[in-house]
């Protein structure tokens, strides 16, 4: 096994470092701590990737494993975070904050599963997709978002040492949550239609 395939590893084993500090409510601000091992997770995205590419050491295992971690790293930290509602319903954000947040990240999964299903047809016919930029740029505004609004979450608690802040922490995280969405939306449909050719039928030979 290669550095970058072991990289990509490193990334999937920190998923569950991340919830188990997400949860663990004993240790004072500990969504700090969940938002520093996400962090150090999603740099491993790029990292891997930079890596094999510029030392020749794509394989397969880690066209399989890279972007299987990627999502399992992104959806498990958006679906902890809709347990702990407070983020997404402080003060202003309340009524219509937890809703949206729902839907943003029903979005957000619904797109992975159907680029995910679009990638298997594509490598049936054995057409090869690069991603590009706008899916890089989408994952990145999904990290920062997730960071952020981690990085809020210890401080809207009572007792939070930023008092004044929280609300426009919160506001701030709800903002690049919906712009995530917005972005992963457009990424998504660019995908398809981009490569749009992997859904058309072939036409299949006639039998003398």
């Amino acid at each position: 096994m290669n550095l970058p395939n072991k990289i990509t590893l490193t990334r999937i084993f920190l998923i569950p470092v991340f919830v188990l500090f997400f949860y663990l409510d004993v240790l004072p601000y500990h969504e700090l701590y969940a938002a520093a091992v996400f962090a150090v997770a999603a740099c491993t995205d790029f990292l891997d990737g930079y890596i094999a590419r510029k030392y020749h050491l794509v394989t397969n295992m880690g066209k399989f494993l890279d972007p299987i971690a990627d999502k399992v790293l992104v959806s498990t930290a958006f679906i902890v975070l809709l347990t702990r509602p407070l983020i997404f319903s402080y003060h202003s954000l309340a009524g219509w904050g937890l809703v949206a947040a729902g839907v943003c990240v029903a979005l957000i999964m619904a797109r992975e599963l159907i680029v995910s299903g679009f990638r298997l047809v594509a490598v049936e016919k054995g057409a090869v997709i690069a991603a590009d930029k706008l899916g890089k740029v989408k994952t990145t505004v999904q990290d920062v978002t997730i960071v952020v609004l981690l990085c809020v979450m210890p401080f809207l608690k009572e007792g939070g040492c930023i008092a004044g802040y929280e609300e426009p922490g919160a506001i701030v995280g709800m903002a690049l949550l919906l712009l995530a969405a917005l972005l992963t939306a457009i990424s998504g449909v660019h995908y398809i239609v981009k490569n749009r050719q992997v859904l058309r039928e072939e036409p299949k030979e006639e039998k003398e």
